[in-house]
């Protein structure tokens, strides 16, 4: 045994791409095991460490990990990133959850029914640049720190540096109006850590496409309609 983290999902963001983002950040290194046709899934299931029948799931420290958040939040304390006490971690909490749900949106996007795309692509925009950005935006500028929690980087940190990279990629200058959020991703992509995991040939998955979706469906035999919904 290695003594890596174990990461069991397929070749593509969905869930997973959170937990590579919040371990890749902390500095550690982890192994995957991808999950390439139905039969492999099955096979998982069988194994009998799936509790609920569904991934992602993560190997570390004995456990077999399972539900996204669990998984994170497991990772976030372990490696000190989740605050250091009461208070940081419901305040790291909450700006998590935001970001989820901005994920999530996106995560979603590639299977909106044609003829929509532009409708939810707007949706996706105006609900990062009016609901969401302003959030993070108004924390950097209250407290002139360089983290949003703390002075210190935490698991909020990285899920927002995933979320304005996610973004970008729907519209490359959507952050022209939050300054703060222009120095905040400058300063988080210094770091050595992140600049590894951004460099080509990284543990990092591409954004989604028609090729991923379609693995995806045939994986875990879902249509557009529920198949991620059933990797939560």
């Amino acid at each position: 045994m290695s003594g890596k983290p174990i990461l069991h999902y397929f070749n593509g963001r969905g869930r997973m791409e959170s937990v590579r983002w919040l371990l890749a950040a902390a500095g550690v290194e982890f192994e995957e095991k991808i999950l390439k046709s139905a039969e492999d899934f099955e096979n998982l299931v069988k194994g009998g460490n799936l509790m609920y029948q569904q991934v992602p799931m993560v190997e570390i420290d004995g456990l077999n990990l399972v539900q996204t958040r669990a998984i994170l939040k497991y990772i976030a304390a372990k490696y000190n990133l989740y605050g250091k006490d009461l208070k940081e971690k419901a305040l790291i909490d909450m700006y998590v959850e935001g970001m989820r749900d901005l994920n999530e949106m996106i995560m979603y996007y590639p299977l909106c029914y044609p003829g929509e795309e532009e409708k939810n692509l707007n949706f996706i925009l105006e609900r990062a640049t009016e609901r969401f950005f302003p959030v993070y935006e108004k924390a950097l500028k209250s407290h002139g720190k360089n983290y949003l929690v703390g002075n210190q980087m935490s698991w909020a940190d990285i899920q927002l540096f995933e979320a304005i990279l996610m973004v970008e990629e729907l519209k490359s200058d959507i952050l022209s109006a939050f300054p703060k959020l222009q120095e905040f991703k400058a300063r988080m992509s210094k770091l050595p850590s992140i600049q590894k995991f951004l460099q080509p040939g990284s543990q990092r998955k591409a954004k989604m496409d028609g090729k991923n979706l379609a693995e995806a469906k045939k994986i875990f035999k879902f249509d557009d309609s529920v198949f991620l919904k059933h990797m939560s």
